[in-house]
């Protein structure tokens, strides 16, 4: 079932989803069983999981000199699609990303989900890697997002990559792409990037899933801007609560987002990460509850392998 046939059934009712990352290389599907099992007596409909580009290390050969080595991180996302769906009767949405994939790659994995008859997905550019400045596409990748929602958009007209391919079988992808309520870090101004996002929409983008929040006014006025520019896709809050001190750094830091004065003058003031946890806890449960109240289609949480805290969020919304 589509991510938007859920909203629209749901008639206005607040659903909830989680957002889940694959193991570290050595790990097992088990870390995920762990995480999601707690958690699926609030009965998501769907579960996202992310998707990790190939990295690269550079080791030192006997000879002296470096040579450039691909690893992967984390095993791949469309099994891991499979044994969410398997064990639990849910939908999964895997994220597939324009960063380290070629086009041909990019459609293998399509057919591979049509196959397992999973039809949503979050088309997203992806980060640089870890040793670039800023973000490079493969030699015969998409250099953006909105380029891969076509390709998906393709997929689903029965268009493939190669020509010779006549009366192509029709995929039938929801699908979805990111959303920033304070602005991509790499658009000039929120105008500019609402202005990306609406092309990727005019393209076939089914909704939109926000980058995570401490503030709902930035939401609330992000989708007010959405509207008037003719973005009326759904548009789901993206949430994680903060945990640790350190967190204020980081956090705006990779995210490129603010935090709320009240909210940092109340962490300021813990003795300890246990009383930050507790400050971001009830944090995210009055965003959690306000937006809940403002019917948002869905609230999406971030869980990065923190059951207990996740747990705790929505228990006291739901």
């Amino acid at each position: 079932m589509k991510v938007t046939d859920y909203f629209e059934a749901a008639q206005d009712k607040t659903l909830i989803s989680f957002e889940v990352l694959p193991p570290v290389k050595g790990g097992s599907m088990q870390s995920i069983f762990n995480t999601l099992d707690p958690l699926m007596e609030f009965k998501p409909p769907f579960i996202d999981v992310t998707y990790h580009r190939e990295e690269f290390i550079y080791r030192k050969r006997p000879s002296g000199y470096y040579e450039k080595t691909a690893i992967r991180k984390r095993p791949g996302t469309v099994g891991i699609c499979a044994a969410i769906m398997h064990r639990y009767g849910v939908d999964a949405v895997p994220h597939l990303i324009c960063g380290g994939f070629s086009k041909e790659e990019t459609e293998n994995a399509l057919i591979d989900l049509n196959f397992l008859d999973i039809n949503n997905v979050l088309a997203l550019r992806g980060d640089a890697a870890k040793f670039e400045a800023h973000f490079a596409p493969h030699p015969d990748g998409h250099p953006y997002a909105i380029d891969l929602v076509k390709q998906i958009g393709d997929m689903n007209e029965g268009k493939y990559l190669d020509p010779n391919i006549s009366n192509g079988a029709k995929t039938n992808f929801c699908i979805g792409i990111a959303g920033y309520p304070e602005k991509h870090f790499e658009s000039p101004n929120l105008e500019t990037d609402l202005l990306f996002t609406k092309q990727k929409v005019d393209a076939g983008a089914n909704y939109i899933v926000t980058q995570m929040f401490f503030d709902n006014k930035k939401y609330f006025d992000y989708v007010k801007a959405c509207r008037e520019v003719g973005i009326n896709v759904p548009i789901v809050p993206g949430l994680k609560p903060i945990t640790k001190k350190a967190q204020l750094v980081g956090i705006p830091r990779v995210f490129f987002l603010n935090l709320p004065d009240e909210f940092v003058k109340e962490v300021m003031k813990a003795e300890d990460d246990a009383a930050v946890r507790e400050i971001g806890v009830e944090w995210c449960i009055a965003q959690s509850k306000e937006l809940k109240a403002a019917g948002v289609p869905c609230l999406h949480y971030y869980t990065m392998g923190d059951v207990k805290t996740i747990k705790r969020i929505v228990e006291a919304v739901y």
